[in-house]
């Protein structure tokens, strides 16, 4: 089963050496891990997908991250309402006359072209994990030369119901 978790951690050398060795202590793959700033200036987020099969060993992590020097906070996610987003670069053997094709194929998708040859497409698209794979796996077909992915970073959405101004008057 995936988990999704965050760590907030104090910007400093070493951190996530610390935090993924703690990972790998626990015998945790990890499918993806992002990090980047935050709104508040020398503080980072970290956001990792892991393998989990025993549900009491994510929650010993979590206690485990928790106690680490420079973690400020640790959330499993993974059961909350979130965002997740991801971002892939794929180049793609595309000869002219299949280019047509292929740009009916990646409109669903929202992907752009984003550097073109005369045999070559890089395409760019962003969204959930399982979007990512559905692109690759269409553009597959056609050829893949080359594939980067950033891994997914995620965050829990602000779920405060928004009151509609005819509700607010009959009360």
């Amino acid at each position: 089963m995936k988990r999704v978790i965050t760590v907030t951690v104090i910007n400093q050398s070493g951190v996530l050496n610390r935090v993924t060795g703690l990972l790998m202590k626990r015998q945790f793959n990890i499918e993806s891990i992002t990090v980047g700033h935050t709104e508040q200036v020398g503080i980072s987020k970290m956001t990792f997908i892991v393998n989990v099969e025993d549900e009491r060993k994510i929650e010993q992590l979590v206690k485990q991250l928790s106690k680490q020097i420079d973690v400020l906070k640790v959330n499993d996610i993974t059961d909350r309402a979130i965002v997740m987003r991801e971002l892939a670069l794929v180049k793609v053997i595309s000869p002219p006359h299949v280019r047509s094709e292929m740009n009916s194929i990646i409109e669903p998708f929202r992907a752009t072209v984003i550097d073109s040859g005369k045999n070559v497409v890089t395409y760019q698209v962003t969204g959930n994990p399982d979007k990512i794979e559905a692109f690759i796996d269409l553009l597959r077909p056609y050829g893949i030369k080359e594939l980067t992915r950033t891994g997914a970073t995620a965050f829990v959405r602000d779920t405060q119901k928004v009151q509609s101004p005819q509700l607010s008057i009959l009360k």
